[in-house]
């Protein structure tokens, strides 16, 4: 149904390649990968593909209609820097109806330099950076943002998530979830992490973390912000997937300037590295459910090989010290009409997806379902047993032996490499999936990350580009309509006030009484 252009015009490559004075060893979060964002920058009707990349330049495409784009990044005046670039969103962020773009930062933890950028639309194909002006230009290890109005006072807000520069091993599993990132008493490379929210005073954004109940402690390793009304009361809540160490946030809005966490409450257990995350409604009955991704392998021989479960002591030492019930797995949360979720992923088959990254729900094939779409490979397997049980342990006899130290990009090149598959699910109805991807054309092997869907040729069905680490990135033309022959609708939506893109807004369509398209909300990703 899917099938990848070639000849898009769009040849991008996110190379990582470890160094002396860039690698894994130093920064946890080396092999995480670039960003996608699809978005209209001149009002043609045609969206624009934004990738960033991480040693490289970020490249902005111009849509020429018919699957062809131009790299207009130089016309643009998209800075060309040495800065590791991570998450990109689409958003208007003057209220003036013209898409703009920001970019997020991180890694350089010698040098410090990762300060985001906001690119200001000048309406004419060209942006000028503007970040410091709107109070953004911050400096921290930034994966992603996400823009929307949570005091419904018409303009958009910013709430941006961090991963924590320390290593885990430091934390010694101690809980503080309440202690802010400024208050904490390490080096000041070490600063830059945890939730933050910024909000929008008349076109200058002003940190309200603290006082709006947001955590923002360097104990968040946060990889995926998904913003929707979970409880359904109008307000936007927020969905944040911590990995590895903390458990997952759930803000509910107060609904007067507050949120208030309430995962605990209302979800019964997450993944225990949850990595990508989206909110949407799997079943059609209106209300939001929630799906994260882990790294829990699909076959025996790389769950036997890679990495390994907490043995009962620690997982019960953990959930005693507050970090809730974690489990290596995907998580589908089910919504259950009455405030909480039921967790279904190993029923509905999806529990499985390897090392996985970005996380997307909606429907490929037009039937009706959201379906979903996972990203799927890491550089390098970092957890590979083998590599940590025998070859590391040769390295270190062999210094001992010599005396010599061999140099450290030198050893993280012994470590396995093995390309992945994305997964791609078909959502059948009554909360189960079949693999579709091999059926669809969307299995390539790879190292994919980020990755952002679309109708990029107007034809109805959604398009699908994917930032992939160390090859070209992937272009997919969705040719389902052609196939299916599904009817489908399109929307344009204009916001009142300064909120120009209606962020926020729901559809639902009805056939008599039943909800017979998912319910969809305007975003900015």
């Amino acid at each position: 149904m899917f099938s990848l252009v070639k000849d898009s015009g769009i040849h991008f490559e996110n190379n990582v390649v470890d160094n002396k004075q860039e690698n894994s060893f130093i920064f946890r979060n080396f092999y995480n990968g670039g960003g996608a964002g699809i978005g209209d920058i001149n009002n043609d009707g045609l969206p624009e593909i934004f990738l960033s990349s991480n040693s490289g330049e970020n490249k902005l495409y111009l849509n020429k209609g018919n699957f062809k784009f131009e790299d207009i990044s130089v016309k643009a005046k998209i800075l060309p820097d040495d800065k590791w670039y991570t998450g990109v969103v689409f958003a208007d962020i003057n209220h003036d109806g013209w898409l703009d773009i920001y970019v997020c930062s991180s890694g350089h933890m010698r040098t410090g330099n990762r300060k985001n950028k906001l690119y200001i639309n000048n309406h004419d194909l060209t942006f000028t950076e503007s970040a410091a002006a709107y109070g953004l230009d911050i400096s921290a290890y930034t994966t992603q943002v996400s823009f929307f109005d949570y005091d419904m006072d018409g303009d958009l807000d910013c709430f941006m998530i961090n991963n924590s520069p320390i290593p885990v091993n430091q934390l010694n599993y101690s809980n503080n979830r309440d202690l802010p990132e400024k208050e904490w008493s390490v080096g000041e490379f070490l600063k830059g992490g945890g939730d933050h929210l910024y909000r929008n005073d008349k076109g200058k954004f002003t940190e309200v973390t603290r006082e709006a109940g947001i955590h923002g402690s360097l104990i968040s390793f946060g990889l995926g912000v998904s913003v929707g009304d979970i409880n359904g009361d109008g307000y936007p809540d927020v969905y944040i997937s911590n990995d590895s160490y903390e458990r997952d946030y759930l803000y509910i809005n107060q609904r007067n300037g507050i949120f208030k966490d309430e995962f605990e409450q209302l979800i019964q257990h997450t993944s225990m590295s949850s990595m990508g995350a989206d909110v949407a409604d799997i079943n059609n009955d209106g209300f939001p459910d929630i799906f994260t991704t882990d790294m829990l392998p699909e076959d025996d021989y790389r769950l036997k090989t890679l990495g390994a479960f907490d043995n009962v002591d620690l997982y019960l030492g953990k959930e005693k010290a507050g970090f809730y019930r974690q489990f290596m797995q995907n998580c589908l949360q089910v919504n259950n009409q009455k405030g909480k979720f039921l967790e279904t992923a190993n029923y509905s088959g999806i529990d499985a997806t390897d090392w996985s990254w970005g996380a997307l729900m909606f429907d490929a094939d037009n039937d009706g379902l959201n379906d979903i779409y996972v990203c799927n490979g890491v550089n390098r397997d970092v957890t590979n047993l083998d590599f940590m049980d025998f070859f590391a342990n040769e390295i270190i006899q062999k210094m001992v032996l010599t005396g010599k130290k061999d140099e450290i990009d030198q050893v993280l090149q012994k470590i396995p490499i093995n390309p992945m598959p994305n997964k791609t699910y078909r959502n059948t109805g009554n909360l189960k999936f079949s693999d579709a991807g091999n059926e669809w054309g969307l299995a390539q092997p790879s190292f994919s990350n980020g990755a952002a869907y679309g109708d990029l040729d107007n034809d109805g069905d959604i398009d699908l580009i994917v930032n992939n680490e160390n090859q070209p990135a992937f272009v997919y033309r969705n040719n389902g309509n052609e196939i299916n022959k599904n009817n489908f609708l399109a929307f344009l939506l204009k916001g009142r006030g300064e909120n120009t893109f209606a962020i926020g807004s729901k559809i639902n369509v009805y056939s008599g009484k039943e909800i017979a398209w998912p319910a969809f909300s305007a975003g900015t990703e």
